[in-house]
């Protein structure tokens, strides 16, 4: 779904016809570019020239951007406040197609100041809608949504319907992205409305293609191809380039539900071949993101790893906001600071007599020295916390991968960890049937990405049942329920997340065609352990006693897509899970064990977890 980029337009300030700029046109763009070139325009005429310009060049996304730039240049130079609000706009959303979204938000927000200044509503509208933009692709639907209806509702009392209507499309599809349907919906509809009524085509075009993705959630995959077909046709009419590689990949997706690969990998090859000519990263990103599924779901691993490959490249190229308020707030010292400086050297230099022209030349040397030096620190400083503070975040995500929270805090203010007892946990062990023997036909590299994918898998289910991971050996899999944070229902969530890793080899095993499915057996027992971290090196977390050693004879002792339980984990879950009574197994310095198979039950949805 494809984002509309506020316009910005205001009306023309001289002969020329710039009627076309209200909506973005190439066209419009090469014909400006000769006007621009003449030069028989005054400064007042220029401002909203390379407005039009900056908004209508779609082909050349650094030339637009140098237009914007010379905007800001006359318009700082006249002390023109509406025209900083429209040049920062224009350049934010730039930055914001060129995926540099920092740089983007930073202009959104100096263009939000300005209209401010200039009291300006339509612009404070318009801005605070840019703002939510950013918040919408960075995945923070709630913030987008609140900042969207600030600006619908400042936008709704005043004349501008323009940006009335582009910010009601843009909030319409973050409530797609949310999967509120009819909300998205309700908003395509009026935005519709209003861009019709405004007889505004790539407006029109961005509506019938939001609308075409609303039908193909709704399962209408005929009405929606047709829909964004129409959109395309339009704006390739238009030359918008940013829009049309957004839908492309969205018929791909179409194409795909309907096992139709030929017309799915060319809409998305189609996309592709788009962005990168137009230098649109996120776009590059998406199209081989999709590539890489539609060749991997046929089959072909090697193009799937290519398109994979690029897809992380150019993802990892865009960049994502750190900390918006700590951005302004820099931003804002460092304008006060030059402007501060500008006054002082201004007041300095009226003051200053003829008899000490010589002696005030040599002090404001000297200030410009320190001042030049005391900056240089600033900056200095300020590079230095941040590569701490990113180092220090590093670390600190790469500790809590490893060890429990709580666990991980105690280690970093004590320097050691305490080993603690836990009356009563449930330990899960997993294993895969026949892995050394397969381990012997695969390739390495295949070997452990397969591994991988099930693991990854199983880190997820872990995660969402509230167990702790406790390592992996080989292809076995350790985790326990009830620990750091004792639980009285962890016999329950270790079954639950059983029962979804069953689930979760059954599903991907019939999508790996790439060796003989593997086959998963699950063992669990209940009961006392200590914890702690092991090691001054390599720091390892880790559980010990006849629970864990038990946990694992009921894993060896289970059978492929089983569930093996302890006596004790059997006493705390028979009344929910039926349990199957297989015999007893002998453990050492333990004798004979009873065991147990558990199976699915339709009170399994009914559980609940309790915290201590």
């Amino acid at each position: 779904m494809h984002r509309w980029p506020l316009s910005g337009f205001f009306p023309v300030l001289f002969s020329i016809c710039l009627t076309a700029a209200l909506a973005q046109d190439q066209r419009v763009a090469d014909s400006l570019k000769v006007i621009y070139a003449e030069g028989n325009y005054s400064d007042e005429q220029a401002l909203e020239l390379l407005r039009a310009l900056a908004f209508n060049e779609r082909s050349d996304l650094q030339q637009a951007e140098a237009f914007a730039e010379s905007l800001l240049e006359i318009a700082v130079e006249k002390n023109d406040l509406l025209y900083q609000y429209r040049g920062h706009l224009q350049k934010g959303q730039i930055k914001l197609q060129q995926g540099d979204l920092e740089l983007a938000l930073e202009d959104f927000f100096r263009s939000l100041d300005a209209a401010k200044r200039a009291d300006y509503q339509p612009g404070v509208g318009a801005a605070h809608s840019s703002i939510a933009d950013i918040y919408s692709i960075n995945g923070n639907s709630s913030n987008a949504v609140q900042y969207y209806n600030l600006a619908i509702d400042i936008l709704r009392n005043n004349a501008d319907t323009l940006t009335l209507a582009s910010v009601l499309l843009n909030a319409g599809e973050e409530y797609f992205r949310s999967g509120t349907l009819d909300s998205a919906s309700t908003y395509f509809a009026e935005s519709k409305s209003l861009f019709e009524k405004l007889d505004y085509p790539i407006g029109i075009a961005y509506n019938m293609g939001n609308s075409g993705m609303v039908y193909a959630e709704e399962g209408r995959d005929d009405d929606a191809k047709e829909a964004i077909n129409d959109a395309i046709t339009i704006l390739e009419e238009l030359e918008d380039y940013y829009a049309i590689s957004d839908y492309l990949t969205y018929v791909s997706d179409i194409y795909f539900k309907q096992k139709d690969l030929s017309s799915a990998i060319e809409y998305a090859q189609r996309s592709l071949s788009l962005s990168q000519k137009y230098g649109l990263k996120e776009q590059i990103s998406k199209a081989n993101q999709k590539l890489a599924t539609y060749y991997e779901y046929i089959g072909d691993q090697n193009r799937a790893y290519s398109y994979f490959k690029a897809h992380i490249h150019f993802r990892d190229s865009v960049n994502n906001i750190q900390s918006v308020q700590q951005m302004a707030d820099m931003r804002t010292q460092f304008e006060v600071s030059q402007k501060q400086i500008e006054v002082d050297l201004l007041n300095q230099q009226k003051k200053t007599q003829q008899v000490v022209v010589l002696a005030t030349s040599l002090a404001l040397f000297l200030i410009a020295l320190l001042a030049f030096g005391l900056y240089k620190r600033y900056l200095y400083i300020n590079r230095t916390k941040k590569i701490i503070e990113i180092e220090r975040n590093r670390s600190d995500a790469l500790l809590l991968n490893i060890l429990p929270q709580e666990t991980a805090k105690e280690l970093k203010s004590r320097g050691k960890v305490q080993a603690k007892k836990f009356d009563l946990v449930s330990v899960l062990f997993t294993d895969f049937k026949g892995f050394t023997q397969l381990a012997e036909k695969l390739p390495p590299e295949l070997l452990v990405e397969n591994l991988d994918l099930y693991f990854t898998k199983f880190d997820d289910i872990v995660v969402r049942h509230g167990l702790e991971k406790i390592k992996t050996i080989g292809d076995a899999y350790m985790c326990v329920s009830g620990l750091p944070d004792p639980v009285m229902d962890h016999a329950h969530r270790a079954l639950l997340a059983a029962f979804d890793m069953i689930d979760v080899v059954a599903e991907m095993q019939s999508k790996i065609t790439s060796h003989t499915p593997l086959e998963i057996r699950v063992g669990i027992n209940s009961g006392p352990v200590v914890a702690g971290v092991v090691g001054s090196k390599k720091f390892a977390y880790d559980i010990w006693g006849d629970t864990v050693n038990i946990a694992s004879r009921m894993e060896s002792n289970s059978e492929p897509g089983r569930i093996n339980i302890s006596e004790h984990t059997y006493q705390m879950v028979k009344d929910i899970f039926p349990c199957t009574y297989r015999g007893e197994i002998v453990v050492k310095n333990r004798g004979a064990l009873r065991m147990y198979f558990a199976e699915r039950s339709s009170k399994m949805n009914a559980v609940r977890t309790i915290n201590i």
